[in-house]
């Protein structure tokens, strides 16, 4: 099993675990996946290109996050 696979079972399993505890344990595992999921959103960034096929940048569109081009 990839690394990246067990952290997404141990981010769940986190979640799970904490429901409906009230001691602060359910945010800090949200916190976590959010954290997990804006690093896969950073490398896929880094692949993507930015404008046309020449790489050149483009406008953005109205509303548009730089970062989800």
């Amino acid at each position: 099993m990839s690394s990246d696979t067990e952290t997404h079972h141990a981010l769940l399993s986190a979640l799970k675990a904490a429901q409906g505890k009230g001691n602060g344990s359910f945010e800090q595992a949200v916190t976590a996946a959010f954290e997990h999921v804006f690093e896969h959103l950073n490398r896929l960034n880094s692949h993507v290109s930015l404008g046309g096929p020449e790489g050149e940048d483009r406008p953005l569109k109205p509303g548009e996050a730089p970062t989800l081009r």
